[in-house]
Order: structure tokens, then sequence, then C-alpha cells
């Protein structure tokens, strides 16, 4: 298998190094390389930001950043759920080449949902983990000269196996290794590199309902939710640590917060704040998992302000320490909204102006599911205030960060977006590309402003297309394929071009 394994990555990087952006270097004086951060949110939506359009939920912070820098509007996750667009952003491979391509629980290892029994074996934690001879961001950038730190959520190798982070080119890390621990911001433990680190939380698994006698409009009713150790504080104190260790050398720091990834639990001031401004509301009771909110609107934007108001927290540190001036800061999300867990995506209109609903926002690959909010600023070194239409993707993370690093980037499917940042003539993408094996199975293509679809593969095969002129129609509505069937002749093509049969046959469509 190890043989196959090597074959197979050998493969894929001769087919890629054609079109491989080898990185050209961003000069930077003597001992100045930049600070980089890169910000990832968890399921949050292209418009749940003030800067892209949010009417209700309040963003100050992250809506100052995007003020001193670009904003990206035409920019795409690597896959429409939490691992796969990971492994797509640290290896700069789309899912038609990347290793892991879809969520892998691994369940063969034992009962890998049960909660109590993670606590008591950690070898069912974790997700399938990335090949130990996988080339990563963090690796490239600790080759540079760079310290490198994960904090937040993993979810790319489970404890003890080749792919923690540590291994995968972190000095650091601190947080979540598996997704399924996510799924309470109240964990009996956190992660310290490879270690756990045990907290004064009480085990209370993700889908546990309410007493059975409780009023669901008594708040008191859901006071169990809540314990000692909310783990975005812990995570948040970590950061700040970091940047403070490391003021005088180079760091790449990415901070991999579970918010506003479900269940719904944020700090009760801010709670507090949005029932003020929503007013009542009906109580979630947990029917579509996680736990039951008795606010689940004021909540959910609750988790997203509060998130805002320690990124403010850092950027405040980082010009404490003097040194924002010289720290690039990424913010984008690794999909769209959730439609479970009691979030109401459509009442914030969560991927305006793209549909959010169930099929249309997180696990799909329509725009709402995939279209993501990406915000790059770097001190006045980045024109203030800038709008871009460039079509870009999490693969294209890598080559960017190397060459503003100034370093070589490894062969990957990326085109570096350094010119775009500076008013400079910028290469684009002959197309971009997806597959995603969950569910019924899809994939899709984005060439300039058309994007093909195929749905229901598992069941249909590959033989319907849709096609969508984005521009005209963002909202994907109106099926034009049969008007251009020379479009749909090449985007067969091209996605035959871009696809290696993955090494995992659950990944296989």
């Amino acid at each position: 298998m190890k043989i196959k394994e090597n074959l197979t990555l050998v493969l894929c990087s001769s087919l890629l190094c054609a079109c491989a952006n080898q990185g050209k270097k961003v000069e930077q004086e003597p001992n100045k390389k930049p600070n980089i951060i890169y910000i990832l949110a968890d399921d949050l939506g292209y418009a749940e930001l003030g800067c892209y359009g949010q009417g209700k939920i309040e963003t100050p912070n992250i809506d100052k950043l995007a003020n001193r820098g670009v904003r990206f509007m035409q920019n795409y996750a690597g896959s429409p759920v939490s691992a796969p667009s990971r492994c797509v952003t640290f290896t700069g491979m789309h899912s038609g080449h990347s290793y892991i391509r879809g969520n892998d629980e691994m369940g063969k290892r034992g009962d890998v949902w049960s909660h109590a029994a993670m606590l008591a074996d950690s070898t069912l934690e974790g997700q399938r983990p990335l090949l130990a001879e996988t080339i990563t961001l963090p690796s490239v950038l600790k080759q540079a000269g760079y310290t490198t730190a994960c904090i937040g959520k993993w979810g790319l190798g489970y404890p003890g196996s080749e792919g923690t982070p540590n291994k995968m080119g972190f000095d650091v890390f601190y947080g979540y290794n598996c997704q399924r621990q996510a799924h309470t911001y109240f964990p009996p433990f956190l992660y310290r590199n490879e270690v756990r680190e045990y907290l004064p939380n009480q085990l209370l698994a993700p889908g546990t309902k309410l007493d059975e006698d409780a009023n669901p409009y008594d708040e008191q009713a859901y006071e169990k939710y809540t314990q000692k150790a909310y783990s975005c504080d812990l995570m948040y104190d970590e950061i700040i640590n970091f940047v403070e260790q490391n003021e005088a050398d180079p760091f790449f720091l990415i901070w991999t917060t579970p918010i506003p990834h479900v269940p719904l639990q944020a700090p009760k001031s801010w709670v507090q704040h949005y029932v003020d401004k929503f007013g009542d509301e009906e109580p979630y009771l947990g029917d579509s998992g996680y736990f039951p909110c008795r606010y689940p609107r004021a909540t959910y934007a609750a988790m997203i302000s509060y998130w805002d108001e320690q990124i403010g927290g850092l950027i405040n540190k980082l010009e404490e320490l003097g040194i924002y001036d010289n720290t690039i800061i990424m913010f984008t999300s690794d999909n769209g909204p959730a439609f479970s867990g009691g979030t109401d995506s459509p009442w914030f209109d969560s991927a305006k102006p793209f549909k959010s609903e169930y099929l249309w926002g997180k696990t799909s690959l329509r725009e709402g599911g995939i279209r993501v909010p990406l915000i790059v600023s770097w001190g006045n070194k980045i024109k203030a205030n800038t709008q871009s239409n460039h079509i870009c993707a999490a693969w294209d993370i890598m080559p960017t960060l190397c060459e503003l690093a100034g370093t070589e980037s490894p062969p990957t499917d990326g085109i570096s977006f350094v010119p775009e940042l500076f008013n400079r003539q910028q290469k684009e993408h002959e197309y971009l590309y997806w597959e995603f094996s969950e569910g019924a199975g899809s994939k899709a293509m984005r060439m300039g402003k058309w994007k093909g679809l195929i749905l229901n593969i598992k069941k249909e095969g590959e033989s319907n297309m849709l096609l969508f002129d984005l521009e005209k129609d963002p909202r994907e509505q109106n099926n034009i394929a049969s008007e251009h069937p020379e479009i749909i002749d090449q985007m067969y093509k091209k996605m035959k071009e871009a696809h290696v049969e993955p090494l995992i046959q659950r990944f296989a469509i």
C-alpha cells in the first residue's frame, strides 16, 4: 500500500508541474520577513460580515480589517466541508488531486461517535490523517525560518497518527485535534501539541436534550449547557501568548477557530446584546442535532460578534508590540453556512446574494456552499479599502504566502495572487475545479463567468451537467446548458483532466 501511495503522489506531482506556480519572491529587507496570520472561520457564510453585506450581525473589527486592505469578491473554499477544505489549503492541491476529499471519521476503529468512548480512549478521536510525505504550507514556511503555530481546530489526523499538527509542520498546536470533539465549546479537554490538557468541564455529549420536565421558554432550563471553561477563550489566550513570545522573529500563525460552527454556545453578555436587538424568539430544542438553545438566532450572532471582538484584540496586540505594519493578515472561511443545529441561514441571508439553505450552503457545491469571504491586509503596503473581482480559491494560498514570505512554493494547483494585492498584472485561472464524494456525489467547475455543476452522480452518473452564467444568474436558478453545448463539452474535458483517482475508495465518485 505504501508503494502505491508513493507512486500516486509522484504521479500527481508530475501532472501538476506544468501548471504549478514556482513562486516569484517578494523582496524583503534583511531579517524583515513579514509575520503571517491566517484566520480561518468554520462555516462562516459569504455574507455574514458587515463588509460583505450583513445587516444583522455586527463585525466592526473585521470590517475595519477589510477597510485596511483588499476584499476579494470571487474567492472560493477548497471544499464544502471542513476536513477536505483544510487539506486543500494546507497542500495547495484542489479536490481532484488532494488526498483527503471528504470528512472521514474512520468508523472501523470503533465507536467514534461516542464522546464517552473518546474520552476514555484517544485512539477513537480524530479524522483520517494526511500522509507522512505530505508537503504542507507550515512545513514550507518553517524551512523558510518561520516559527509556526496552529491554534483552533485540526481535523487532519487523529492523535498519534502521522498527520498530527506537529508532524505536519507546526511548532505549536493548541485546540481540538478532532472535529467531533469541537461539537461542544465546553469540552473536557483540549490538546497542547500531542498531549491532552484536561479542563474543568464535565463531559456533556452533543445531542443531550433538555430535561424531560424542563420549560423550554425558561432560560434556567439551559444552564447545564454552560460550564466553566469556554474553549475559544482558552485558544485566544494562547494566540496572544504566541504573538508576544515570537514578536522578535517571523511567525506564521493559523487561527482555525470553530466559530460559528454549531453548537450554539456563546458568552451570555453577547447573547443578551442580540436578544435586546432581535427580541424574543422560539427556542431550538435540539431536533436537528447538537444542543438545545433558548435564543438560537441571538446566540449565532453572538458567536460571530464575540469572535470579531477577539480579532480586534489581536490587532490591538500587534499594534502594541509594534509589529502590525509588518504582519500580513488573511481572513477567510472553510465553507459556506450550515443548515442544522439551530442555525437559520435564510433569516440572516448568510450567503447573499446566493442561496444558503439546505442543499445550497454547506455540503453543497452551489455558490452558497463554496463562495467565501477573503480579506487581506498588510499594514500600509496594500492599498486600503480595495475590492477585487479576481477569481481565486483556497489552493492559491500556498503559492501566495510562499511568495510573500520570499520562499519558493512547491508544485501546487494554485496561482499566487500577490500581483493582485499590489495592482500588477495578475495571471488568471483557466478554471477552478471541485469534486465532492459525500452525499449523492457532485462536481463543479468555474470557467470565467460560467459555472458547471453535476449533481446526484452516484445515482444518475455524470451525463447531466447544469450550466449557469454567474454574471447574470448568481443564484444559479436558470440552467442554460442546452443553449451552450460547446461550453459543456469544454467543461467535461477539463473535469477529466483535473481528476486523479483518489487513494481512498470512499472518496471515489
